[in-house]
């Protein structure tokens, strides 16, 4: 691949302020991708432009809860206003609330769905019509090994990542004659913010290693590079499925 393929290419990328979709920023505007960095953690959200600045590469941040439609709505105006049409959308904003599902309050369940799930379909309902315009587009959504399998404890969490790789097939077989690919990335353990207290506790970190063939965590860039990949040419004849990153973990 050439080392600048996404140059004049505007990327959008939701939860960007931190771990994966700050790696999969980078990676994609160190091809020369321009980016738009969202998230709702603007400290953070800052400090991911502070190291693309640092690499040269053109960014603007947007502060965006997009669980939000008027929010999302806003976001694309004043992107399209900044860079005009957006060519690749990743998104990657999620949490998730640890607890049997009996325990769950609604609003709990509302804050995990609406964030996974509904940000996925705000903000692809949003951009889709610019990668139309362009005729060409990839969108890459983040989901997980928990599209594969379950997890006591995470039913919430589950149900939105089963349901983003159910979008990204449907809207694969929507979009194909667009010219937008649509693919998921399906991570397992990765070495991020959000697993820092299970790594730096060494019996839990043992139990979940024993799990996992690879025997170690994944690291961030390889996300990024997995990203980079889908936007490539190589890749133009993957669509409607995702990419299993998780050291062996499904495969047992």
């Amino acid at each position: 691949m050439n080392g600048k393929f996404l140059e004049g290419k505007t990327t959008v990328v939701t939860g960007a302020a931190k771990g994966l979709g700050r790696a999969i920023a980078l990676a994609l505007g160190g091809a020369g991708a321009k980016l738009a960095l969202v998230d709702i953690a603007q400290e953070e959200l800052s400090e991911t432009q502070d190291l693309a600045k640092q690499q040269d590469i053109e960014s603007e941040i947007y502060i965006c809860d997009v669980r939000e439609e008027f929010q999302v709505s806003k976001l694309e105006q004043e992107i399209k206003q900044r860079f005009g049409n957006v060519h690749i959308l990743v998104n990657n904003a999620g949490t998730a609330v640890r607890k049997k599902l009996v325990e769950f309050s609604l609003d709990e369940w509302h804050e995990v769905i609406d964030t996974n799930l509904t940000g996925v379909f705000l903000c692809s309902r949003a951009f889709v019509p610019h990668m139309q315009a362009n005729k060409w587009g990839r969108i890459i959504n983040l989901t997980s090994i928990m599209a594969r399998v379950g997890s006591a404890g995470r039913a919430a969490y589950c149900a939105t990542k089963h349901g983003v790789l159910a979008i990204t097939k449907s809207m694969a077989l929507e979009h194909v004659e667009d010219g937008i690919n649509v693919v998921a990335i399906s991570p397992g353990f990765y070495a991020t913010d959000l697993t820092a207290p299970l790594r730096k506790d060494p019996q839990k970190n043992a139990e979940l290693l024993s799990h996992v063939p690879a025997n170690r965590w994944g690291e961030p860039k390889e996300i990024g590079d997995i990203a980079l990949f889908l936007c490539s040419e190589g890749a133009s004849f993957i669509t409607g499925t995702d990419i299993l990153s998780d050291g062996g973990w499904v495969a047992q």
